[in-house]
């Protein structure tokens, strides 16, 4: 194994049971907090943005989508559509009928429009003061920010717990920086050029 994944290997395992502690005591609570800094960072206006559906001890970020949805912004969920490929992401709003996909994720029906975000809400398991994130391994959300970059400025959003900063975290030349990260703290901004007006 490569030094640099048999690193994010440790850091995951760590970071995953640190979420889990923190996630217990304050789950509700960040939901909430984070929803309010979601709408404080992300116009609505032409805006296309694409959120994620919980899994395990994820932070919920879906009050703030309803929220956006609420506002006027065009909200979408990713899907699954193959291993190694890139997500795709199809509408999404507050009631809609989800399908099961692979890793116990849920996604919008084949019958939901496509959409091409041009805001990503990430989830994460780790984050450092650079915008480098740490996820599962598998590699969609790199692959699937590169693709967008490639075509058009997207930015892209972590969603963590304050707890889940790290000194550094282990890098491949794959991997994508995020433009900023949302706690229930404080919203940090790594790429100033990429933040919006407020």
């Amino acid at each position: 194994m490569p030094i640099t994944a048999e690193l994010k290997a440790q850091m995951r395992r760590s970071m995953m049971a640190r979420r889990s502690a923190v996630h217990a005591d304050s789950a509700q609570a960040a939901a909430a907090t984070i929803s309010d800094s979601i709408q404080a960072a992300i116009p609505c206006t032409g805006n296309k943005i694409a959120g994620y559906w919980p899994l395990g001890d994820e932070i919920d970020c879906r009050p703030g989508l309803t929220a956006l949805h609420t506002a006027g912004a065009k909200v979408g969920l990713p899907v699954v559509a193959g291993q190694g490929q890139v997500l795709i992401f199809r509408a999404w709003q507050p009631g809609d009928a989800l399908d099961a996909g692979p890793f116990v994720t849920a996604h919008p029906q084949p019958r939901s429009p496509l959409m091409t975000p041009t805001t990503l809400l990430l989830p994460l398991i780790a984050f450092d003061n650079k915008g480098h994130r740490l996820g599962y391994g598998a590699g969609y959300y790199d692959r699937t920010i590169a693709a967008l970059r490639r075509e058009r400025m997207v930015l892209a959003i972590g969603i963590a717990y304050d707890a889940q900063e790290v000194e550094a975290v282990p890098v491949d030349v794959h991997d994508q920086c995020m433009d900023a990260v949302i706690t229930e703290r404080r919203t940090l901004w790594f790429n100033e050029a990429a933040r919006p007006p407020t």
